[in-house]
């Protein structure tokens, strides 16, 4: 690895708040004992069951974490962007893979295996404490999904969504925020437990009521009162 290549993935790194507060003595620990990997949009990372050997940070592109019900339909668990982890739940237990991750475009995936890992966490007791933190925020992900998924009806999943990723996304224009992500209505729909033709009906609804705007795939929110009235809509 050459001293820049090596400076750019010390900086992505961090960018998560884990490793942030590692100096760059230690950064460079890790990163002599982590591997590369490039993926092509689409291909499967690892699936559910593989053996969970490794957490990965991702360097570029972005990576889907879904699992599927016993009739193939898919729910996305999270999106991970660049500087942050995935994979620290088999990482830390040994076990078998609890969803499956894909690569989101091209991708690349900085590795690092459990058999190194583990040893270093051991060294930096507070980075344990913070990788207990990143499982808890997972966690209480997950209790709001299925919260959601409970008791909220589809426009208020929807709605509160495009909230969500207006506030990771947002990017304030003339026109209003824009969701700075291109992100397919098939992935929208696997994000809340419904399909694309529904999320396609809903948003043409709120383009012409004039609560949103589309253009090349990425969303305006225009009126973010009705989102948010809309949000707070329970079955």
């Amino acid at each position: 690895m050459t001293e820049s290549a090596a400076a750019d993935r010390r900086a992505i790194l961090t960018q998560h708040f884990l490793l942030a507060q590692l100096d760059e003595s230690a950064l460079d620990r890790l990163l002599a004992v982590a591997g590369e990997r490039g993926f092509g949009n689409g291909q499967v990372i690892f699936q559910k069951g593989d053996p969970g050997t490794s957490m990965m940070a991702v360097l570029s592109g972005r990576v889907r974490i879904s699992a599927y019900s016993e009739d193939g339909r898919e729910i996305i668990l999270n999106i991970v962007e660049p500087g942050q982890l995935f994979g620290e739940i088999a990482l830390l237990d040994g076990k078998e893979r609890s969803a499956d991750a894909t690569a989101m475009g091209k991708t690349a995936l900085l590795v690092l295996d459990r058999r190194d890992f583990l040893p270093f966490l051991e060294r930096n007791p507070k980075i344990a404490v913070q990788l207990i933190e990143v499982l808890c925020s997972r966690l209480r992900r997950t209790s709001e999904m299925v919260e959601s998924i409970a008791f909220l009806d589809f426009g208020a999943r929807l709605a509160r969504l495009l909230l969500q990723m207006s506030e990771h996304y947002g990017v304030e224009t003339n026109a209003g925020l824009l969701i700075d992500l291109k992100i397919s209505q098939a992935d929208l729909g696997n994000l809340i437990a419904s399909t694309r033709e529904s999320v396609n009906r809903q948003l043409s609804a709120w383009t012409q009521e004039g609560v949103i705007a589309i253009d090349h795939g990425k969303i305006t929110i225009l009126d973010r009162e009705i989102l948010e009235f809309t949000a707070q809509s329970v079955v």
